[in-house]
Protein backbone atom coordinates (compact mmCIF):
# COMPACT_ATOMS: atom_id res chain seq x y z
CA UNK A 1 0.00 0.00 0.00
CA UNK A 2 1.30 3.51 -0.81
CA UNK A 3 0.83 6.26 1.41
CA UNK A 4 1.45 10.18 1.02
CA UNK A 5 3.99 11.82 3.77
CA UNK A 6 5.55 14.87 4.17
CA UNK A 7 9.29 14.99 5.35
CA UNK A 8 9.98 11.31 3.96
CA UNK A 9 13.32 10.48 5.24
CA UNK A 10 15.30 7.55 6.61
CA UNK A 11 14.93 6.22 10.14
CA UNK A 12 12.09 6.65 11.96
CA UNK A 13 9.34 8.43 10.94
CA UNK A 14 5.56 9.58 12.28
CA UNK A 15 2.51 9.54 10.27
CA UNK A 16 -0.40 11.46 11.56
CA UNK A 17 -3.74 12.96 10.17
CA UNK A 18 -5.90 11.20 7.32
CA UNK A 19 -2.77 9.26 6.86
CA UNK A 20 -2.81 7.85 10.14
CA UNK A 21 -6.33 7.43 9.66
CA UNK A 22 -6.39 6.12 6.40
CA UNK A 23 -3.65 3.25 7.62
CA UNK A 24 -5.40 1.97 10.79
CA UNK A 25 -8.94 2.87 9.95
CA UNK A 26 -9.28 1.90 6.29
CA UNK A 27 -6.26 -0.47 5.68
CA UNK A 28 -5.94 -2.20 9.45
CA UNK A 29 -2.58 -2.33 9.53
CA UNK A 30 -0.88 -3.83 12.13
CA UNK A 31 2.97 -4.02 13.41
CA UNK A 32 5.81 -5.29 10.91
CA UNK A 33 3.45 -4.65 7.67
CA UNK A 34 5.09 -3.24 5.00
CA UNK A 35 4.09 0.09 3.61
CA UNK A 36 5.33 2.75 0.84
CA UNK A 37 5.80 5.81 1.65
CA UNK A 38 6.33 8.90 -1.90
CA UNK A 39 6.00 12.54 -0.66
CA UNK A 40 4.34 13.76 -3.73
CA UNK A 41 7.82 15.21 -5.19
CA UNK A 42 9.56 12.10 -6.28
CA UNK A 43 10.95 9.95 -3.43
CA UNK A 44 10.00 6.62 -2.52
CA UNK A 45 10.89 5.17 0.38
CA UNK A 46 10.04 1.36 1.51
CA UNK A 47 8.63 1.32 5.22
CA UNK A 48 7.89 -1.36 8.54
CA UNK A 49 5.23 -0.02 11.16
CA UNK A 50 7.02 -0.38 14.21
CA UNK A 51 4.17 0.72 16.38
CA UNK A 52 1.02 2.70 16.10
CA UNK A 53 -0.61 4.96 19.15
CA UNK A 54 -4.25 6.55 19.00
CA UNK A 55 -3.23 9.57 17.12
CA UNK A 56 0.26 7.78 14.99
CA UNK A 57 1.83 5.06 12.74
CA UNK A 58 5.44 5.19 13.79
CA UNK A 59 7.53 3.55 10.99
CA UNK A 60 11.25 2.55 9.92
CA UNK A 61 12.08 3.99 6.64
CA UNK A 62 14.39 2.14 4.33
CA UNK A 63 17.13 4.68 2.13
CA UNK A 64 15.08 6.61 -0.12
CA UNK A 65 15.06 6.70 -3.80
CA UNK A 66 14.12 9.04 -6.28
CA UNK A 67 12.02 7.96 -8.64
CA UNK A 68 11.93 10.68 -12.44
CA UNK A 69 8.59 10.64 -14.14
CA UNK A 70 8.92 9.64 -18.01
CA UNK A 71 8.78 12.81 -20.21
CA UNK A 72 6.97 14.70 -21.76
CA UNK A 73 5.80 16.77 -19.01
CA UNK A 74 2.36 17.00 -19.83
CA UNK A 75 -0.09 20.21 -18.89
CA UNK A 76 -3.69 19.94 -19.58
CA UNK A 77 -5.94 23.64 -19.69
CA UNK A 78 -9.34 22.38 -18.27
CA UNK A 79 -11.80 24.12 -18.10
CA UNK A 80 -14.72 24.14 -15.52
CA UNK A 81 -16.75 20.91 -16.11
CA UNK A 82 -20.82 20.78 -13.98
CA UNK A 83 -21.11 18.41 -11.35
CA UNK A 84 -19.28 15.22 -10.42
CA UNK A 85 -18.02 15.16 -14.27
CA UNK A 86 -15.33 17.66 -13.12
CA UNK A 87 -13.54 14.81 -10.46
CA UNK A 88 -14.33 12.05 -13.18
CA UNK A 89 -11.72 14.60 -15.27
CA UNK A 90 -9.01 15.03 -13.12
CA UNK A 91 -9.34 11.81 -11.71
CA UNK A 92 -8.58 10.21 -15.40
CA UNK A 93 -5.86 12.87 -16.11
CA UNK A 94 -4.01 11.57 -13.20
CA UNK A 95 -4.86 7.88 -14.50
CA UNK A 96 -3.24 8.61 -18.17
CA UNK A 97 -0.46 10.84 -16.62
CA UNK A 98 -0.97 13.92 -16.41
CA UNK A 99 1.41 16.45 -14.75
CA UNK A 100 0.02 19.59 -13.66
CA UNK A 101 -3.70 20.89 -14.83
CA UNK A 102 -4.74 24.30 -15.38
CA UNK A 103 -8.54 24.50 -14.27
CA UNK A 104 -9.75 27.68 -16.06
CA UNK A 105 -13.46 29.72 -16.19
CA UNK A 106 -13.73 29.29 -19.71
CA UNK A 107 -16.63 31.51 -20.99
CA UNK A 108 -19.40 29.10 -22.18
CA UNK A 109 -18.74 26.60 -19.17
CA UNK A 110 -21.57 25.68 -18.00
CA UNK A 111 -20.34 25.94 -14.04
CA UNK A 112 -19.59 29.35 -12.64
CA UNK A 113 -17.18 30.00 -9.54
CA UNK A 114 -16.81 33.04 -7.76
CA UNK A 115 -13.51 34.22 -6.92
CA UNK A 116 -14.40 33.74 -2.97
CA UNK A 117 -15.00 30.26 -3.49
CA UNK A 118 -11.67 29.45 -6.11
CA UNK A 119 -9.71 28.25 -2.38
CA UNK A 120 -11.81 25.85 -1.11
CA UNK A 121 -12.85 24.49 -4.79
CA UNK A 122 -8.67 24.05 -5.78
CA UNK A 123 -8.33 22.06 -2.17
CA UNK A 124 -11.43 19.97 -3.14
CA UNK A 125 -9.32 19.32 -6.61
CA UNK A 126 -5.98 18.79 -5.20
CA UNK A 127 -7.49 15.98 -2.71
CA UNK A 128 -9.22 13.97 -5.48
CA UNK A 129 -5.78 14.41 -7.10
CA UNK A 130 -3.84 13.05 -4.66
CA UNK A 131 -6.59 10.15 -4.13
CA UNK A 132 -6.15 9.59 -7.68
CA UNK A 133 -2.79 9.38 -7.76
CA UNK A 134 -2.89 7.10 -4.76
CA UNK A 135 -4.69 4.89 -6.62
CA UNK A 136 -3.09 4.62 -9.58
CA UNK A 137 0.48 4.35 -8.22
CA UNK A 138 1.79 7.70 -9.18
CA UNK A 139 5.19 8.60 -7.22
CA UNK A 140 4.64 12.22 -8.27
CA UNK A 141 1.53 14.49 -7.29
CA UNK A 142 0.35 16.24 -10.16
CA UNK A 143 -0.02 19.89 -10.11
CA UNK A 144 -3.81 21.39 -9.73
CA UNK A 145 -4.53 24.94 -9.96
CA UNK A 146 -6.84 27.86 -11.30
CA UNK A 147 -5.85 30.52 -13.23
CA UNK A 148 -7.98 32.51 -16.00
CA UNK A 149 -6.93 31.81 -19.86
CA UNK A 150 -5.05 34.78 -20.51
CA UNK A 151 -2.41 34.28 -17.17
CA UNK A 152 -2.12 30.61 -17.63
CA UNK A 153 -0.96 31.21 -21.78
CA UNK A 154 1.27 33.98 -20.23
CA UNK A 155 2.80 31.80 -18.05
CA UNK A 156 3.55 28.65 -19.96
CA UNK A 157 7.11 27.61 -20.68
CA UNK A 158 8.35 26.56 -24.22
CA UNK A 159 7.36 23.31 -25.78
CA UNK A 160 4.54 21.82 -27.96
CA UNK A 161 0.71 23.22 -27.67
CA UNK A 162 -2.01 21.92 -28.96
CA UNK A 163 -5.77 22.74 -29.44
CA UNK A 164 -8.47 20.08 -29.00
CA UNK A 165 -10.94 20.24 -31.78
CA UNK A 166 -13.09 18.21 -33.50
CA UNK A 167 -12.44 19.62 -36.70
CA UNK A 168 -8.90 19.45 -36.51
CA UNK A 169 -6.90 16.20 -38.20
CA UNK A 170 -4.91 14.16 -35.89
CA UNK A 171 -1.41 15.62 -36.73
CA UNK A 172 2.06 14.53 -35.80
CA UNK A 173 2.78 15.24 -31.96
CA UNK A 174 6.63 16.21 -30.47
CA UNK A 175 8.10 17.71 -27.90
CA UNK A 176 9.72 17.21 -24.47
CA UNK A 177 7.18 19.55 -23.01
CA UNK A 178 3.21 19.37 -24.05
CA UNK A 179 0.50 21.66 -23.33
CA UNK A 180 -3.42 20.32 -24.17
CA UNK A 181 -6.37 23.33 -24.11
CA UNK A 182 -9.49 21.56 -23.68
CA UNK A 183 -12.97 23.47 -24.20
CA UNK A 184 -15.86 23.95 -22.56
CA UNK A 185 -19.47 21.91 -22.93
CA UNK A 186 -20.48 24.88 -24.91
CA UNK A 187 -16.80 25.17 -26.54
CA UNK A 188 -14.32 27.59 -27.13
CA UNK A 189 -15.60 31.62 -28.13
CA UNK A 190 -13.85 33.22 -30.76
CA UNK A 191 -12.00 36.10 -28.05
CA UNK A 192 -10.49 31.90 -26.47
CA UNK A 193 -9.55 31.13 -29.69
CA UNK A 194 -8.00 33.91 -30.77
CA UNK A 195 -6.12 33.82 -27.60
CA UNK A 196 -4.89 30.73 -27.91
CA UNK A 197 -3.75 31.02 -31.45
CA UNK A 198 -1.93 33.93 -30.39
CA UNK A 199 -0.07 31.43 -27.86
CA UNK A 200 0.95 28.72 -30.75
CA UNK A 201 -1.71 26.51 -30.29
CA UNK A 202 -1.89 24.05 -33.48
CA UNK A 203 -5.30 22.36 -34.10
CA UNK A 204 -5.16 18.33 -32.70
CA UNK A 205 -8.12 15.84 -33.67
CA UNK A 206 -9.09 12.79 -31.52
CA UNK A 207 -11.37 11.34 -34.34
CA UNK A 208 -14.97 12.06 -36.13
CA UNK A 209 -16.75 11.77 -32.64
CA UNK A 210 -18.04 14.58 -30.58
CA UNK A 211 -16.17 14.13 -27.58
CA UNK A 212 -17.62 15.16 -23.61
CA UNK A 213 -15.91 17.96 -21.64
CA UNK A 214 -14.64 15.29 -19.05
CA UNK A 215 -13.47 12.80 -22.27
CA UNK A 216 -11.47 14.54 -24.70
CA UNK A 217 -8.53 15.97 -22.69
CA UNK A 218 -8.05 12.32 -20.88
CA UNK A 219 -8.13 10.54 -24.53
CA UNK A 220 -5.76 13.37 -25.46
CA UNK A 221 -3.12 12.55 -22.71
CA UNK A 222 -3.33 8.96 -22.94
CA UNK A 223 -2.53 9.58 -26.94
CA UNK A 224 0.21 11.55 -26.51
CA UNK A 225 1.57 9.62 -23.45
CA UNK A 226 1.70 6.50 -25.77
CA UNK A 227 3.32 8.44 -28.48
CA UNK A 228 5.85 10.45 -27.39
CA UNK A 229 7.29 9.26 -23.72
CA UNK A 230 10.77 8.30 -23.60
CA UNK A 231 11.62 5.08 -22.27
Amino acid sequence: MRVFVAGLHEGELAIGGDEHHYLGRVRRVRIGDPIELVDGAGHRGLAKIVRMTEDETIVEVAPIETVVEPRPHVRVLLPLIKGDRMDYALEKLVEVGANEVVVWPAERSIVKLDASKRPQRVAHYAGVVEAASRQSGRTTLPIVRFAELRHALRDLPAGARYLLDPAAARGGMAGDDVTIASGPEGGFTPVELAQLDTAGFAGLGLGPQMLRAETAPVIAVALIRHTLTLT
